[in-house]
């Protein structure tokens, strides 16, 4: 899956909770963009669609970071909601219709690669992608969270209202899942 690098742009001494303290837009979105990102296209596995969907999360935080209250819970859980719920409607909206993903397409044509890498990248993709949609929706937002934000468990059991032994032991579950049906499918080839 294609990923974002998106170099350290904040001052060394700011810390989070200035972040939102400040309302500083600005900051909040070069510090948590890559990990919306991320989250956003293990979900949707799209990039042009997960640039949509991260520019209206961001566009939410925007006009909504008055009603964030630190009292309720922390901040990147705050956002990662936002994008959680996004990612839903989304969904919600799409089901009407299917589309291939022109970005399947583009890495296929992409000039940077040889053409074995090309294939073999594009065979662990689809057989990733095959594992990831035999998991229930649940278990593929835990895993976006987990790996795709990049967040923690404890981050993770606030956005879901989950608790944290819960998120750990659906996350062990899953990747067991995971791995059995990835190697079910290798043993078929």
């Amino acid at each position: 899956m294609q990923q974002i690098v998106l170099v350290g742009t904040l001052d060394k001494n700011e810390t989070r909770e200035d972040l939102y303290e400040k309302n500083d837009f600005t900051y909040i979105f070069k510090f948590y963009y890559k990990r919306v990102y991320n989250y956003i296209y293990y979900r949707v596995n799209c990039h042009h669609t997960a640039e949509d969907l991260v520019s209206q999360v961001f566009e939410k935080v925007m006009f909504k970071i008055d009603t964030y209250s630190k009292d309720k819970s922390p901040f990147e859980v705050w956002l990662f909601a936002i994008a959680r719920n996004a990612i839903n409607d989304y969904f919600r909206s799409s089901k009407k219709y299917r589309f291939l993903s022109i970005d399947t397409i583009k890495e296929l044509v992409s000039k940077k690669k040889t053409p074995e890498d090309i294939v073999e990248t594009s065979e662990t993709n689809d057989e990733l992608l095959k594992a990831l949609k035999t998991l229930d929706v649940r278990e593929q937002n835990i895993v976006a969270l987990k790996f795709g934000a990049e967040l923690k468990n404890v981050e993770i059991a606030e956005i879901l209202g989950l608790t944290e032994s819960n998120v750990g032991v659906v996350l062990y579950r899953t990747m067991k899942k995971l791995k059995k049906e990835l190697e079910r499918g290798e043993r078929y080839e």
